[in-house]
């Protein structure tokens, strides 16, 4: 755990290939120390279809998702370190945002069915 969906403006793709957005997030939640490398799952959304303030926009959104249990502060200091790693990026005309949001751990369900 986490889930990282990552929803970008398909405008975006020439500035910044969405496996580099991927790898962006996936460090920072390394980095938070929340998680483990293997836990991380991650996935990009490109939108063909937006409008942000009225207009055509550019934007990236990520979503975390992820199963309660982490404290308030946690959460800020994930979706901030989200954040500054989407900021690294020399995007210009861009709207970033990341969204936290917790999973319920008694209806969240998980099954691996091997090859």
């Amino acid at each position: 755990m986490p889930h990282c969906i990552i929803e970008y403006s398909q405008n975006l793709e020439q500035e910044v290939p969405p496996l580099d957005w991927m790898e962006a997030v996936q460090q920072a939640c390394l980095e938070s120390g929340l998680f483990q490398p293997a836990d991380i799952k991650l996935r990009a959304f490109a939108c063909k279809h937006f409008i942000t303030h009225g207009v055509q926009d550019a934007f990236v959104h990520v979503t975390v998702r992820m199963l309660g249990g982490r404290s308030a502060q946690q959460k800020s200091e994930l979706s901030q370190s989200v954040l500054d790693a989407l900021c690294r990026f020399a995007v210009k005309q861009v709207s970033l945002s990341v969204e936290i949001v917790e999973m319920e751990n008694e209806s969240y369900l998980r099954k691996v069915i091997p090859a």
